[in-house]
């Protein structure tokens, strides 16, 4: 259709054409009127505007015939967000006031009070396992008292992680070993996912692998103070939600050069891997964030929140060209309505 754009130029030559011819038969004709019509400046600029506004118009009409589109962005109806919370020993550090851990759940609470009423918000809780705290729910009142119960364990499983929280949004791909976590809680280990994570485990039905971030319905956000130490690699286990298109926000709390922190009479090194945390934010198609501080962790979640909410998506937009065309089109006869007496 945008081949039509040629016709433009020939469209413009056949005017001036016109205009010529116009002007040889008022120079054969002349009278007192034309000469002085001839002589004003302003009769000459006025003659052109309303045949160029249509000439915009037409190729308005023919770019909206073309079909358009634009990647726009709006807010989101609705959706999950899984928060992965880490509650490994170095999470009771008290390097940030009050604790690490009661920073965490400060800033988690964040996410979930400035969230829309209708996004859903899972809970998975991970240490030397994942524990399933909270399914997917809008309660305010049992997310927060959810995160209100985290207590710090032992190890840190980011792969495990990963995985109770696929589970989480695909429910009906679960596989593997199943526990009780501390309180009840259902916790994870070895986990699988059907034809995503491994390929040789048996799978009914399998799902097949699709573009990195290109499911919107749900989102994982993974915070960690730590390395993983235990569990499935977390590399793997991000490929795994990379073939599921799901996104993993990974966020890095506390400092990369390490810290040693006393946990029960025990000495321990907590170092921040970002490289990891970074990779599997990457492979997803999704971002890494660093935070040192409660405040600097909860504007994280606040930015978060924004860009979960928030939906990109290709749209046609021949609409806008059209609703263009037709106010070049009506403003080009009534000009010329106006100025000259006639439509065109």
């Amino acid at each position: 259709m945008l081949w039509l754009l040629l016709a433009v130029p020939a469209l413009i030559s056949a005017y001036v054409l016109l205009l010529r011819r116009k002007k040889k038969i008022a120079m054969s004709f002349p009278n007192l009127g034309i000469i002085r019509q001839a002589l004003d400046d302003s009769s000459k600029i006025k003659r052109h505007i309303p045949p160029s506004l249509l000439l915009v118009a037409l190729c308005l009409i023919i770019v909206a015939s073309a079909r358009p589109t634009a990647i726009v962005s709006f807010a989101s109806r609705g959706g999950t967000i899984i928060m992965a919370l880490d509650v490994s020993g170095s999470m009771r550090a008290t390097d940030v006031d009050p604790s690490r851990i009661a920073a965490a759940q400060i800033a988690a609470k964040s996410l979930i009070n400035d969230r829309t009423s209708q996004t859903r918000v899972g809970i998975v809780a991970f240490s030397s396992a994942a524990v399933l705290v909270q399914a997917p729910t809008t309660n305010t009142v049992a997310l927060d008292a959810a995160i209100d119960g985290l207590k710090p364990q032992y190890a840190t499983a980011m792969g495990d992680a990963v995985l109770a929280s696929l589970q989480m949004i695909f429910p009906q791909t679960k596989s593997g070993t199943k526990g009780q976590g501390s309180d009840g809680d259902q916790a994870m280990s070895t986990v699988t996912l059907n034809g995503v994570f491994n390929s040789n485990v048996p799978s009914k039905p399998a799902l097949a692998p699709v573009k990195p971030g290109s499911y919107r319905s749900a989102a994982i956000v993974l915070m960690t103070d730590g390395q993983n130490t235990a569990g499935v690699d977390p590399i793997e286990a991000a490929r795994a939600a990379a073939n599921l298109g799901v996104r993993v926000f990974t966020i890095g709390f506390g400092t990369t050069n390490g810290q040693t922190i006393d946990f029960d009479g025990r000495q321990i090194l907590a170092v921040l891997d970002e490289d990891t945390l970074k990779s599997m934010a990457s492979m997803t198609n999704a971002q890494y964030f660093h935070a040192q501080s409660a405040k600097e962790l909860t504007k994280v979640y606040k930015q978060l929140t924004t860009k979960l909410q928030r939906e990109s998506q290709e749209t046609e937009i021949s609409v806008f060209f059209v609703a263009a065309a037709t106010i070049f089109g009506t403003l080009s006869a009534l000009l010329s309505t106006l100025w000259f007496h006639r439509i065109f």
